[in-house]
């Protein structure tokens, strides 16, 4: 439980100094060098202070990460009330509020601490839960039916493309994202054109 006193400072500067310093020391050093000392001297407060507001470093962590990835869930949401089309999902890839290297220090991090890896497996399900909603009913609007583009298959080629290129582009290796972006485009195009009248006997 949070206590009445974690509760109360939610608002806190304080407390968003010690996130912004947490979260800025796991971007540039990793997830080992955030340490109580650490981010207290990075948040220009002491020490103490982190633990004044935060029970646990894993509670720490978890609050830096919720405070990104929440926001990006409910950005996501947002965008799919309009019901988006196959094409406007593609180009709704990007939407959040974490970065490739925000993501690989916490899922580096969740191999360690039991709490972390269980709220981001809660995360990622409500994500993809999300997600795959959206690929059904877009898919459904172009009557494609889904033994020939399973919403399943799509997400993941979609979505997985784009975590993929976004990794390269964080660790610096080249990857053609505009091959990558015309290839997509055009398989959306045959499907919008081809509609719901092709079946497997004219592939």
């Amino acid at each position: 439980m949070v206590s009445q006193r974690q509760a109360g400072s939610a608002t806190s500067s304080t407390r968003d100094q010690l996130l912004d310093a947490a979260e800025q020391l796991m971007l540039e050093e990793g997830y080992a060098a955030v340490t109580s000392r650490r981010v207290g001297a990075r948040a220009g407060l002491t020490p103490q202070l982190v633990h004044y507001y935060f029970r646990t470093m894993d509670d720490l962590f978890l609050e830096v990460f919720r405070r990104r990835a929440d926001v990006g869930l409910e950005l996501f949401r947002a965008a799919l009330q309009s019901r988006p089309t196959l094409r406007q999902l593609w180009d709704l890839r990007d939407t959040g509020m974490t970065t490739p290297r925000f993501n690989l220090e916490f899922m580096a991090l969740a191999n360690h601490r039991k709490a972390i890896r269980v709220v981001l497996t809660e995360y990622y399900r409500s994500y993809r839960e999300v997600q795959l909603a959206a690929f059904t009913a877009a898919l459904a609007d172009l009557g494609v039916p889904p033994e020939r583009c399973p919403p399943l298959v799509a997400r993941l080629v979609m979505i997985g493309i784009t975590q993929i290129m976004a990794i390269d582009a964080e660790l610096g290796v080249e990857s053609d994202g505009e091959v990558v972006d015309d290839f997509i485009r055009r398989q959306i195009e045959d499907l919008v054109e081809q509609g719901p009248e092709r079946t497997d006997s004219d592939t």
